[in-house]
């Protein structure tokens, strides 16, 4: 089998070094985001909103991105043009200071940079199916960057304050949208069709995406969205909750970096254990992973705690997150890879927006204790997987 780094110039180490930008901006979002609005006069319940404003964005745009970018020529194409629409819209954050203006301004930039994980992941798991090569390994450089945006730059909070917070982002967006002139192609190269080939084969044409949109297939894809929408509430709230309940602020990165310290440790050696699991029970193990780690939350424990319930994110999101991967990739095809990335990525966002908007609101009348939303949520998504299984049981380590 071959080396996913055998050779400088291979694919896989080129898509590698992209990944590592992918989630740098999120990365140095959740620490200063929130800081820097509620020191900009921004209160808890309208920075839900703000929160959120991308995500109803990304409902809207998701499936039709997919979409576009699986007819291109390449998803390559695609990943440029979204990685400069990215960088450009995030520098008019410079001009922008209250709630309106950074509503619509943060709309369209943290959209846009959302736009970048579903194509990269489709886009990587068809390669390396291909290849014979590992996508965990490929996609953990991608919560490594994470990691370094939030607790590694996240550091300069406490020196730089919250004021450093759009140089560091748009340096992020920026860098990024310059490697992305680095990936490989992804699609296999065309087949060259003979004219014996042309007469004797009728290729069939590929499946739509709405055939493998039954209840079976569409509950495991809610399940997750439902444990990641509380994903998305630490990243837009738990910083300034924390700050808020005494943690300080020289904790608030390595809080939020520990996490995806260990969802990276998961995605580097999942190819050893990870072909012994379905995917459907992958994402019932994250689902049961965020409902111990949420609603530990919601007692607002000590520090050290946190950082427990924190590595408990290598589960509610890496292994979660695995398990709808490969789930799509076994039930639909390479040619609406992107547009089933996508569809899963609206019913994440939608989640998503709901949790933000909701939980801002509950954070203003009970604190922590809002994080009983996410035991709600949790415990739904583990109905939603059951209930899948029981519709249509996994054949082999397809489902």
């Amino acid at each position: 089998m071959p080396s996913a780094f055998s050779r400088w110039d291979s694919p896989e180490l080129r898509a590698s070094i992209y990944q590592f930008t992918v989630y740098l901006p999120g990365g140095v979002a959740s620490v200063f985001l929130g800081i820097w609005l509620s020191e900009h006069g921004i209160p808890a319940d309208q920075i839900g909103i703000i929160n959120a404003m991308p995500t109803l964005l990304l409902l809207l745009l998701n499936m039709i991105v997919g979409r576009i970018a699986d007819k291109a020529d390449d998803w390559r194409t695609a990943l440029i043009g979204i990685s400069i629409i990215s960088a450009l819209t995030a520098v008019p954050m410079y001009f922008v200071s209250e709630f309106w203006g950074i509503l619509l301004v943060w709309g369209l930039c943290a959209s846009s940079n959302g736009l970048v994980a579903p194509v990269i992941d489709a886009a990587t798991v068809r390669m390396t199916r291909r290849n014979g090569t590992d996508f965990g390994v490929i996609r953990a450089w991608a919560t490594v960057g994470y990691v370094v945006g939030a607790g590694g730059i996240g550091l300069f909070l406490n020196i730089l304050g919250s004021g450093a917070f759009i140089t560091l982002y748009v340096a992020m967006v920026v860098a990024r949208a310059g490697l992305a002139f680095l990936l490989p192609r992804f699609r296999a190269p065309k087949p060259q069709v003979t004219l014996a080939d042309a007469t004797s084969r009728i290729e069939a044409p590929p499946s739509r995406l709405k055939d493998a949109l039954q209840p079976w297939f569409v509950l495991p894809l809610l399940a997750f969205a439902l444990v990641n929408s509380s994903n998305a509430v630490i990243g837009g709230f738990g910083a300034l909750l924390w700050h808020e309940n005494g943690i300080p602020s020289y904790f608030l990165g390595p809080l939020l970096g520990f996490a995806a310290v260990g969802e990276a440790v998961l995605m580097f050696v999942w190819r050893r254990f990870g072909g012994r699991v379905t995917a459907r029970n992958m994402i019932l193990a994250g689902a049961v992973a965020g409902l111990i780690r949420f609603t530990i939350m919601a007692f607002n424990p000590p520090v050290e705690v946190l950082f427990l319930t924190q590595s408990l994110h290598a589960f509610s999101f890496g292994m979660g997150y695995f398990g709808v991967v490969h789930f799509i990739a076994n039930w639909t095809n390479e040619a609406n890879a992107a547009e089933a990335q996508g569809f899963f990525n609206m019913l994440n966002m939608a989640m998503a927006m709901l949790a933000l908007t909701v939980f801002g609101v509950l954070v203003e009348f009970f604190g922590a204790y809002a994080f009983f939303y996410s035991t709600v949520t949790s415990s739904l998504a583990i109905g939603c997987v059951l209930w899948s299984l029981k519709m249509r049981p996994p054949k082999s380590l397809v489902g």
